[in-house]
C-alpha cells in the first residue's frame, strides 16, 4: 500500500528525550516548523509515582515489550517510552565526561578509539547544557574536572546528616568525594513524597528531565509541536537516494507520511539503529556496515557497604561521587572508573531482586547500609551489535573490559572495609537493566567507519541527524545524559547556521 504525503515540516524530530528534546530546544529560537514525533504519551501523577512496590517490583513503568538477546532468549527491556524517555526515570546525574575521555585510553581490556573532536570543542555546549538543565554542583573537589568556563548554576544538593558522616569516612581512608552535579530540586521534590529520585519517575516534581526542562523550552515557541502515540515505522529516501524524504508514521491507528526538510533521530541507541536497519534492505545511513554495531553499556555493579553499628536514615542519599580510581587505578595503573551513591535502596527495592529473603530481613539490611554504584567503560566492539528480525529487535551486547570492572569494585570494597564497613556486598546488574546503552550509529570522520560525521550527519544522507546516545563513539565511564545534551545543543547551533541558512538562501 502507498501511502500519500499528508504534511511537511521543516524539521522533523523523532523521539523526546535527552537527545530530541535538546535539540529541538536548541533549534526553537531559529524559527524554522518543527515537528517532535514520540511513541509513548506524557507520564501521568499516581501513587505508583512513589511506591517502590510498584516500581521495582511489579514493574508498572516498564515498556510492554521483548527483546531477544544472543542467544535467541527473550527478555523484557528496561526502555522506557513516555514524553522524555529513559530521563523520566534516570538518577539525574548531569557529569561531563573527563576531558581525557576524549583522546584514546588504554584499558585493561583494550583501547578506546577516542572523539573525532577534543573535549575544549564540546565544552561551551556543556555549559549551555548545565544551564538548560539547571544543575546543582560545585568545582574544585574533583581531581578529574576537566575545564569548566562558568560555574554550576545552582549550589549542589546538601549531604543529609548520615550521608556527610560517609563522606567524612571515606575522606579519613584517603579518597576524594565530591559532590555530584545533579538535575533535581530537592525541595520540590520531597514536598511530593520522601523517596529517592533515582529510578522513581518524574512526574514534574522537581526532578530535571528531557521533558521538564528540553521539551518544555522547546514549547515555550509557536513553531514547536509535539506529538504523543505516534510510532515511526521507517525512513524514507528520495528518489536519489541521497535525502531523507520523510518518515512513515502511525498515529492514532492511521499510517500516513510526514514530509521533512530535515530529519532527526533520537530514539535511543537501540532503538534509533533498528529504525535505520528497517528502513532500506541494508539501512540508511550503512555505507560502513557500521549502524547497530558497537553497541555499548556500562560494566555496573550496586555494591552495599553495611555496618550493623550507624543507622542510615537518609531519603535520598545520591549526593557523592568518587573519581580517584578514573583516570588511574591509584597506583599508576589503567583506569577503572567512577563511584557514585545510588539513590537510597529501601527493603522494597531490595526484594525485587532478591525475592526470597523477608522483607523485615531486608529492612534491617538497609537500615544499616549504604547503597554505591560502580562503573566501568565498555569498549566499543563491533560484534557487540542491535540487529533486526523484522519488528523485533535483537541485542547481542558482549561485554568489555570486565576485568577492569572486577579491579573497581575490589578497590572500593578494599576502601569501604577500611572506612569501617566490616560486610560489603556486590551485585552486577543484567540486560534487563539499561546502563547508560550508546554507540550504536557513531560518529568519526570517515563514512567508511562510521555513520556519522563529527556534527551527527549522516555521511550518506545530507539531511539525517542522529542526536541520540547513539552517536557516542565511547562509553566513558560517567552517566552520558549531559554530553548527549551537550552535542545536542552543538548540533543544532550547526543546523541552524548551515542548513536552514540555505534553506531560506
Amino acid at each position: 500500500m502507498r501511502l500519500s504525503q499528508q504534511e511537511t515540516v521543516d524539521v522533523l524530530v523523532i523521539g523526546s528525550g535527552m537527545g530530541g528534546a535538546t535539540f529541538a530546544a536548541g533549534l526553537a529560537p531559529a524559527g524554522a516548523k518543527i515537528l517532535i514525533l514520540e511513541r509513548g504519551e506524557r507520564l501521568t501523577d499516581s501513587d505508583a509515582a512513589r511506591d517502590a512496590r510498584a516500581i521495582f517490583q511489579r514493574g508498572v513503568f516498564r515498556p510492554q515489550e521483548s527483546w531477544i538477546d544472543g542467544a535467541g532468549q527473550a527478555f523484557n527491556p528496561g526502555n522506557y517510552y513516555y514524553v522524555g524517555g529513559n530521563t523520566k526515570l534516570y538518577g539525574a546525574v548531569l557529569i561531563r565526561y573527563r576531558a581525557e575521555d576524549f583522546a584514546p585510553v588504554a584499558h585493561r581490556g583494550g583501547t578506546t578509539p577516542g572523539w573525532p573532536f577534543a573535549y575544549d570543542e564540546l565544552e561551551p555546549w556543556y555549559t549551555r547544557a548545565e544551564q538548560l538543565y539547571k544543575v546543582r554542583g560545585a568545582l574544585g573537589a574533583d581531581r578529574t574536572e576537566p575545564h569548566h568556563s562558568a560555574p554550576y548554576p545552582f549550589p549542589p544538593v546538601p549531604d543529609e546528616p548520615a550521608i556527610a558522616a560517609v563522606r567524612q569516612r571515606l575522606t579519613k581512608v584517603g579518597l576524594n568525594p565530591f559532590s555530584l552535579p545533579l538535575g533535581i530540586d530537592i525541595d520540590t521534590w520531597l514536598k511530593r513524597a520522601k523517596t529517592p529520585w533515582d529510578a522513581f519517575p518524574d512526574i514534574g516534581h522537581g526532578k530535571m528531565d528531557a521533558e521538564s526542562c528540553g521539551i518544555a523550552c522547546a514549547l515555550a515557541y509557536d513553531n514547536v509541536e509535539l506529538r504523543t502515540g505516534a510510532q515511526v515505522e521507517r525512513l524514507i529516501t528520495g528518489s536519489d537516494g541521497k535525502r531523507i524524504a520523510g518518515v512513515e508514521v502511525v498515529h492514532g491507528g492511521e499510517p500516513s507520511v510526514i514530509g521533512a526538510k530535515i530529519v532527526v533521530l533520537a530514539a535511543g541507541a537501540v532503538n534509533s539503529a533498528a529504525l535505520l536497519l528497517r528502513s532500506s534492505e541494508r539501512g540508511l545511513a550503512n555505507r560502513s556496515d557500521a549502524v547497530g554495531r558497537h553497541f555499548m553499556n556500562h560494566n555496573a555493579s550496586a555494591v552495599l557497604a553495611i555496618d550493623p553499628r550507624v543507622v542510615n536514615d537518609s531519603i535520598y542519599q545520591k549526593t557523592i561521587g568518587i573519581n580517584d580510581f578514573y583516570l588511574d587505578d591509584g597506583r599508576g595503573g589503567p583506569p577503572l572508573g567512577n563511584i557514585q551513591l545510588l539513590g537510597r535502596v529501601t527493603a522494597p527495592i531490595l526484594k525485587s531482586s532478591m525475592r526470597l529473603a523477608p522483607e523485615w530481613a531486608l529492612g534491617f539490611m538497609s537500615r544499616h547500609a549504604v547503597d554505591w554504584y560502580a562503573m566501568s567503560e565498555d569498549l566499543p566492539n563491533p560484534d557487540s551489535r542491535v540487529t533486526v528480525d523484522g519488528p523485533r529487535v535483537r541485542l547481542d551486547w558482549k561485554r568489555s573490559n570486565w576485568a577492569t570492572h572486577l579491579a573497581l569494585v575490589a578497590a572500593l570494597k578494599e576502601r569501604l572495609r577500611a572506612a569501617g564497613y566490616p560486610i560489603v556486598l556486590a551485585r552486577a546488574f543484567d540486560r534487563r537493566t539499561p546502563s547508560h546503552q550508546c554507540g550504536t550509529v557513531r560518529i568519526g570522520r570517515d563514512g567508511a567507519t562510521s555513520p556519522l560525521d563529527p556534527f551527527c550527519r549522516a555521511h550518506d544522507h545530507e539531511n539525517l541527524f542522529v542526536v541520540d546516545a547513539s552517536f557516542l563513539p565511547t562509553s566513558a565511564a560517567v552517566n552520558p545524559s549531559l554530553t548527549i545534551a551537550a552535542q545536542a545543543l552543538r548540533v543544532a547551533d550547526h543546523v541552524a547556521k548551515t542548513d536552514l541558512r540555505a534553506h531560506e538562501a
